[in-house]
């Protein structure tokens, strides 16, 4: 009797039934909520995850001695405006976009230059081919150039490219694409 009186009750419920369905966030997400309640120690996971990625931005930009200290620069500042971050889905091209506008920062401001003697130009340090790629893409055009450091100095896949960086997955493989072929005929017309 009971199980029929709930059957019933069941069939002529007057709310409509809905299902929560539990929508997983990114761990992004869960870590700037965090760091906005309160918790400033999870910052460092995020540093752990973005560092990568900032690094890379700024070794395609910027001169290699001045990466470090920019790369701490930055996580400085978001740290301090994470709360100007609207969506915390945001975070990996919230960031990006900080690393690109610090690079170009770093050239508005009036630098002490160096002469480069004859000497200096003559001596081979040890790793002077890796270097001599870096800085053959260093001369790409910028949407090329960010993405082959993240992927081939900072290690990042094509997806975790686009992930951190907001851009579509489309566009990280015509840019690596496009930027490995720029690259080839740079290297082919030093080596020839």
């Amino acid at each position: 009797m009971l199980e029929a009186e709930a059957s019933a009750d069941m069939l002529f419920m007057t709310q409509p039934f809905t299902v929560t369905i539990a929508t997983e966030q990114p761990p992004e997400v869960l870590l700037v909520k965090a760091v906005l309640s309160g918790e400033r120690d999870r910052f460092a996971r995020l540093y752990e995850m973005y560092a990568p990625m900032v690094h890379g931005i700024l070794l395609a930009r910027v001169p290699r001695g001045e990466v470090d200290d920019l790369v701490q620069d930055i996580f400085l500042h978001a740290l301090r405006k994470l709360h100007t971050l609207r969506d915390a889905a945001a975070f990996g091209p919230w960031i990006a976009m900080i690393a690109r506008n610090r690079a170009m920062d770093f050239y508005r401001s009036s630098r002490e230059t160096v002469e480069v003697t004859e000497q200096m130009a003559v001596e081979r340090p040890p790793n002077r081919t890796a270097r001599e790629i870096l800085d053959m893409i260093c001369r790409l055009p910028e949407a090329y150039r960010e993405t082959l450091v993240l992927r081939f100095v900072e290690g990042m896949t094509g997806p975790e490219i686009a992930a951190r960086t907001g851009l579509t997955p489309a566009s990280v493989r015509v840019n690596l694409h496009r930027g490995m072929k720029m690259l080839r005929e740079k290297i082919g017309a030093v080596a020839g």
